[in-house]
Parts: C-alpha cells; sequence; structure tokens
C-alpha cells in the first residue's frame, strides 16, 4: 500500500508510505489516497484528518518522476479528472486536516500541506516548490493556495526561484502553525485533532471551514450571504441544542456532540 489509512477514533491518519522513493507520490499513491479520503469524507464517526510521511526524512518530496509525471503528460489533453481527484483538486473535504510535516514537503508534498487547514512541522522539514526549475509550475494548487497563505512577495520567491526554506522561516512568514522536534510532530498533530473533535461541533466546524474556503473566491456580501445560510443551518441542530443546553446547565458542563 502506498497509502496506510488508519482510524483511531474520530481521528484518521493517512501515512503516505514510500520512504524509499522519499514518500513520492505515483499514480498508486494518488489513487489510494482519494479512495482514503472519500472514505474519510463519508465516514460519519471521523471528524480530523492527518496527514503525513513514512519515517523521518520526508513528508513527501512531490509527485513521482518516473511515474505520475509521464501519465500527467500522456493524458495531457484527456478530462482533468484523468487524474484521481483530491484534496488538492477536485476533492472538497470540509472535514479539518491536518498536515504533520514530518520532513522535505517539496513540490506537490508542499501542495498536500497547502491543502490541510493546520500545518505542523519538524525542525528539520523543508518546504518549498522546485518545479519551475524542471520546467513547470506547481500544479496541485501551489501558484493558487500559496499567495492566499502568506504574502504575496514570499510566494512569488518561493514558487518563482524553487528556492527551499527551512522550517522556521515557514513558520515566519505563517506557512505553518507550529514548529516541534521530529518525535513531536505526530504527537502535537494529535493533539489539535484532538482538541478540535473533543471540544467543538463537527457539523459546526466543517461549517466554518465550508465558509472560509468557499468565501475565497466571493465578494464580502456574496460570503456574507454564505455564512449566514451556514449558521441558519446550524441553528437546526441537535449539536447546536447541546450545546446550548450543556452552557446553561448549572452546573455547567462539556457538551456531548453526535454530528446531528
Amino acid at each position: 500500500m502506498a497509502i496506510d489509512y488508519e482510524k483511531e477514533g474520530r481521528i484518521a491518519i493517512f501515512t503516505i508510505n514510500r520512504p524509499q522513493a522519499m514518500n513520492a507520490i505515483n499514480m498508486e499513491a494518488l489513487r489510494e489516497l482519494h479512495e482514503a479520503m472519500v472514505d474519510f469524507r463519508d465516514d460519519p464517526e471521523l471528524w480530523v484528518g492527518i496527514i503525513t510521511g513514512a519515517g523521518e526524512r520526508a513528508f513527501c518530496g512531490g509527485a513521482d518522476i518516473k511515474d505520475t509525471l509521464p501519465f500527467m503528460k500522456e493524458h495531457l489533453r484527456d478530462s482533468p479528472w484523468v487524474i484521481p481527484t483530491t484534496p488538492m483538486r477536485g476533492l472538497d473535504i470540509w472535514k479539518p486536516l491536518i498536515a504533520a510535516i514530518n520532513g522535505m514537503a517539496l513540490g506537490g508534498g508542499l501542495e498536500i500541506a497547502l491543502a490541510c487547514d493546520i500545518r505542523i512541522a519538524s525542525e528539520k522539514a523543508r518546504l518549498g516548490t522546485p518545479e519551475v526549475t524542471l520546467g513547470l509550475i506547481p500544479g496541485w494548487g501551489g501558484t493558487q493556495r500559496l499567495p492566499r497563505m502568506v504574502p504575496w512577495c514570499k510566494a512569488a520567491e518561493i514558487v518563482l526561484t524553487g528556492r527551499i526554506i527551512n522550517a522556521q522561516e515557514a513558520y515566519r512568514i505563517g506557512l505553518v502553525n507550529e514548529v516541534v522536534p521530529p518525535e513531536e510532530v505526530m504527537p502535537k498533530a494529535r493533539e489539535w485533532a484532538k482538541a478540535i473533535s473533543e471540544a467543538a461541533a463537527p457539523l459546526a466546524v466543517r461549517a466554518a471551514k465550508e465558509a472560509m474556503v468557499r468565501g475565497y473566491s466571493l465578494t464580502l456580501e456574496e460570503g456574507l450571504r454564505l455564512e449566514n445560510s451556514l449558521e441558519a443551518y446550524l441553528m437546526g441542530t441537535e449539536d447546536f441544542a447541546e450545546g446550548i443546553t450543556a452552557f446553561t446547565e448549572k452546573p455547567r458542563r462539556n457538551p456531548v456532540y453526535q454530528g446531528k
């Protein structure tokens, strides 16, 4: 298996398992990632996902040059969905995703991390999009997501030069949430996942992410209307009723959310 998919209570863990190839994404990995992500999206018992790489050297070294790139070139003029849909392109996942960046995240590897909502990086992590040095551009969302997440000039520096930055610089420009020692990457990612899954109402978390993501391409007025419609939906859920009840009870208690 190129993608290990595990379920730990409310948390799904996706591990890119090709350490012999710096966890580069081949077509097998893309297909398995698609299948695992669809299962995660549709499983009501799973509320948060973590993506990481096997071993200590690489989160993901990008698209496999010997497999994925030739396939993409061969099918250049076919339907864009000949490439399996993933959170990078074509597959909407409103459940939160956390990238546990345990090593290099280059090219498509950084783009996988960019498709996540929270990013935890090892002190040894290196991040970048070197595609222009190969005659390509970051084609899994890098040219679109990176300028939306960091200052334009820093995104331009990373994308146009192919320069690789270290974890500390990534934190300084707001590309990652935390930088931790290598052995703490997964524990810290689990800590974030548990904080979301144990304290927050899952339907509210998904609606909030949907509002944020879809709001990217909307005017402020359109975004406010989207936000209002999602809030109206949430007010009719059992989770909202439980949250209000738990808050107002004496003594106050922690809510027990069901995702309904």
